[in-house]
């Protein structure tokens, strides 16, 4: 019968086996992320040449006068009231249907071409010019978009203050109320 093994001798792993094994395990990783190393060299290169990385550098040396600086400009009424602002028109931003504003917007984009196409003259125009400029269909069809705008300007919108339904939602709401002769406030 085989003797029993009463020591272990455990394998030292010299320094130089450890430094072996750990860069094989870096030149592995190296490789496997080739891609991602070279595009964030490239990023470097590109601070580097517009002078970002010695601005980094500058403001990490200067580290806590930067972060006074900051501290102080924030500690004001103004910054206050500006981030709040911003935070407002950040929610607000966010409850406009850009579905429902392209097409205003590209009415204004190709009125704005028409006006800077048009010449400045000192020419004058009359009563009679403007009565006669609501015989055109382009006039007509942009003072009716124009009035139907300033209607909508014009409704009680009370009710929809401070809520964040979608402008189309609050309207569907808000119609069926004016058909039955109901307000908000009723």
């Amino acid at each position: 019968m085989a003797k029993a093994i009463k020591q272990i001798q455990r394998i030292e792993i010299t320094e130089e086996d450890k430094r072996e094994k750990d860069l094989r395990e870096v030149e592995n990783a190296l490789l496997e992320n080739k891609d991602a190393i070279l595009e964030s060299l490239q990023v470097m290169k590109h601070m580097h040449d517009r002078g970002v990385l010695s601005l980094l550098s500058s403001l990490f040396g200067q580290g806590d006068k930067v972060l006074n600086i900051l501290i102080k400009t924030a500690d004001t009424p103004e910054t206050a009231n500006m981030l709040k602002n911003l935070l407002l028109m950040a929610g607000t931003l966010g409850t406009l249907n850009v579905k429902q504003l392209e097409p205003f917007i590209l009415k204004v984009n190709s009125g704005i071409a028409r006006v800077a196409e048009t010449k400045e003259t000192d020419e004058k125009i009359g009563y009679f010019d403007l009565a006669r400029s609501l015989k055109d269909p382009e006039l007509n069809r942009s003072l009716s978009l124009l009035l139907n705008f300033l209607k909508g300007m014009g409704q009680d919108t009370e009710g929809l203050e401070r809520n964040t339904q979608l402008p189309e939602q609050q309207l569907q709401q808000q119609i069926p109320r004016e058909k039955h002769g109901m307000h908000e406030r009723d």
